[in-house]
């Protein structure tokens, strides 16, 4: 749910802009000077909605555009190709994706998220809806186009990823919007001016094209243009995904990696934070037995760990008389033993078997059994040198586990908790600093943002090629048409009944999918 202080805030800000916007073009007295410097600005105000366009950049739009032709028409031409695959593909990724989400709705136990094709609603930063609305303006021989990416209403966004997140909407919509301008350019098509824009509280961009030079020229000339933004949203996407990958390199004469986890915050309420818990800079080497070398492994970890029962330790029978005590059995609502007192925080209840009785129970201070403790499953584990040893194991609640983390030079953490809320709480990095003074957040920045341009380029990439009213698909669509059955189908008119029906389908199962991906994420 979105806070109410932040709804109220946006609202109230809108409101206030609007009625000021409304107020000022009432007024006799201010009314002409107030649009003359709307005008000037290139500034127009309507509800929810702040659009800036200018020519300033015109000069630029059109070095680029004509810079190398046989690169730009080669460039464009594989743009072209990529448009009309991405537009099929798109239709065909939908499909399955809706079949998916039917099959969860019909089954009492539903496939994880993860399984699907692709997920229309999922929750950040994996995707985000992008709507693509192209208009035509008051002036009725321009043709403007306008990118907006909206994430699914009742998906959370903490507040912390707020930056990447609308950083990365408009990066993905000026590179989208670019890519449409210099095509047309390369393809002699006046370019009016480049914008941004504000909805609600979502930045995007826009270009403003002249419409009269668009409709003169061939359909595969249009193609070019249409699916330019879609292959260049996909190309930031995948040059997004070579920083990621090859991020370990470009650091490296400055962070090395391959060492373990570096701790970079531990939250306030988190379980790990205490004066023998982990602090921001540690270096995390092992979960249990698991070595981490990276995040990755700290996440696969924490994932076996939670996913396998406990792990015992091996204590010898000498040792485990000298530390245990007695103390009351009981069970607790769950079923599990408790055989410690529980104003106890130093002390766990640990259970074992011997050959006379496979159910016993100790209560021992947890630290002096675990340290320099064989890690075992069995009492067949722990013999050896023919000491007589036992494989105990921490009795705990269902999903409850005890897990030593390994963070030299300083003393062993011991968690006792789900291990998922150690991974929540706890954020770390892959990236060591080789110096004092270097930053141990700006890796994490880095990967952020290319993991965030990554699914939301992508993202406008997909969505905006299907073949529905208002997106990129529709004008890929109708251009394509054109250019492949206008000898099959003379008629003007009966081309675009298809194309129309086209739309139609395509619109509806992009709904369909975005309807029930809401159902999946609410209802359910």
């Amino acid at each position: 749910m979105i806070p109410v202080p932040v709804v109220v805030t946006v609202l109230g800000g809108w409101c206030a802009v609007y009625l000021a916007d409304t107020l000022l073009k009432s007024s006799n007295s201010l009314k002409a000077s107030y649009e003359d410097w709307l005008l000037t600005y290139g500034l127009s105000v309507s509800p929810f909605h702040l659009r800036w366009q200018t020519a300033l950049f015109n000069r630029q739009f059109y070095n680029w555009g004509r810079w190398k032709p046989k690169f730009l028409y080669l460039w464009f031409s594989i743009g072209m190709v990529f448009g009309i695959v991405a537009m099929f593909g798109s239709v065909i990724l939908l499909g399955k994706t809706l079949l998916q989400t039917l099959t969860q709705m019909l089954t009492e136990a539903p496939k994880a998220q993860n399984d699907r094709m692709l997920q229309v609603v999922v929750s950040v930063p994996s995707s985000s809806l992008c709507l693509r609305a192209v208009h035509r303006s008051k002036a009725a021989s321009k043709w403007g186009m306008e990118c907006l990416n909206i994430p699914v209403p009742g998906v959370n966004l903490p507040v912390s990823q707020l930056t990447y997140f609308f950083s990365a909407i408009l990066i993905s919509g000026v590179i989208h919007e670019v890519g449409h301008g210099v095509a047309a350019i390369r393809e002699q098509v006046r370019f009016n001016g480049f914008g941004i824009f504000i909805f609600i509280v979502y930045p995007g961009a826009f270009v403003d094209l002249f419409t009269t030079h668009l409709q003169l020229i061939s359909p595969v000339q249009q193609l070019r243009i249409f699916c330019a933004g879609v292959w260049h949203n996909f190309v930031l996407g995948v040059a997004s995904f070579m920083v990621l990958f090859l991020l370990p390199a470009i650091l490296f004469p400055f962070y090395y990696t391959g060492v373990g986890a570096l701790v970079t915050e531990v939250a306030e309420d988190s379980p790990a934070n205490g004066p023998r818990g982990l602090f921001v800079g540690d270096l995390v080497t092992n979960l249990q037995d698991c070595p981490v070398y990276n995040v990755e492994d700290w996440n696969s970890c924490l994932g076996d760990i939670s996913e396998k029962s406990q792990v015992g330790y091996c204590v010898s029978a000498a040792t485990l008389q000298q530390l245990s005590f007695p103390a009351r059995v009981y069970r607790r609502l769950d079923g599990t033993v408790e055989c410690c007192s529980n104003n106890s925080l130093t002390d766990i209840c640990f259970s074992y078997s011997s050959k006379l009785d496979s159910h016993l129970y100790a209560c021992l201070p947890a630290r002096k059994v675990i340290e320099a403790s064989k890690v075992c499953r069995t009492n067949m584990d722990c013999h050896k040198d023919f000491v007589p040893s036992f494989c105990v194991t921490p009795s705990l609640e269902n999903q409850t586990r005890l897990i030593r983390v390994k963070h030299p030079p300083h003393i062993d953490m011991l968690y006792v908790g789900h291990p998922m809320h150690l991974q929540y709480t706890v954020s770390l990095s892959s990236f060591v600093p080789r110096q004092n003074f270097l930053s141990i957040d700006l890796p994490v920045v880095i990967e952020t943002f290319c993991k965030y341009l990554i699914s939301l380029s992508g993202a406008l990439a997909v969505i905006n090629a299907v073949p529905c009213f208002a997106l990129d698909g529709q004008w890929i669509l109708n251009s394509f048409l054109e250019a492949t059955l206008s000898s099959l189908i003379v008629e003007k008119h009966n081309r675009e009944l298809l194309g129309f029906l086209i739309l139609l389908a395509g619109s509806a199962l992009l709904a369909a999918n975005v309807a029930l991906g809401l159902w999946m994420v609410t209802a359910r």
